[in-house]
């Protein structure tokens, strides 16, 4: 839910809201697949499927996450995900399954905790978002310095469901943001 503002709050979380594909990751028995939000196989990021059952110690998981490209300073750079070869990498930001247990009734605080324990200590094509507790102003004047695309905020004790409020804040002056739509809306080739 898109909302003008950011604001603070001890009951809520904020993240930087990265530009990417929005992903969820399956992993079991050391295979790895990549679904959208509506299901679709997200087959183009097979390279980083191959990378992520090396880099999480885990029998099997469901992660929710943005898959990325990065330029060589680390910013996302969303054209580079449609129009080729790029460094890709995943950011996690829940961990809704794990090894053979369901956490999506866990309030996202513990879900949280279990996903940092899961997630590599350094390097690599997966990470954690950054999540800042109470102070989204803070955490929104930082993503306008950085020029990224917004933050999102999350009640601390929603589980993952169906109904569960997201707001999500746009940067105004995100440098990517222009002429967005014309690259879902260029005739395919051949």
């Amino acid at each position: 839910m898109l909302r003008s503002h950011p604001f603070n709050d001890p009951a809520w979380v904020f993240e930087p809201k990265y530009d990417g594909f929005r992903g969820l990751v399956y992993l079991a028995a050391g295979t790895c697949l990549i679904r959208s939000k509506r299901g679709t196989t997200l087959k183009r990021f097979a390279s980083l499927c191959e990378a992520l059952p090396r880099e999480l110690d885990v029998k099997n998981a469901i992660l929710d996450g943005e898959v990325l490209a990065l330029n060589k300073t680390g910013q996302p750079q969303f054209t580079d995900l449609l129009t080729g070869p790029t460094t890709l990498a995943y950011a996690a930001f829940d961990l809704l399954w794990l090894n053979g247990r369901d956490l999506r009734h866990l309030p996202l605080t513990e879900r949280k905790e279990r996903l940092i324990r899961v997630l590599p200590t350094s390097g690599g094509q997966v990470f954690g978002v950054l999540t800042v507790p109470e102070r989204g102003w803070d955490l929104f004047e930082t993503v306008q310095r950085v020029d990224m695309e917004g933050i999102v905020a999350k009640r601390k004790s929603d589980p993952y469901a169906p109904g569960t409020v997201w707001f999500k804040v746009k940067n105004p002056r995100y440098t990517q943001a222009p002429g967005r739509g014309d690259l879902f809306n260029r005739p395919r080739r051949g």
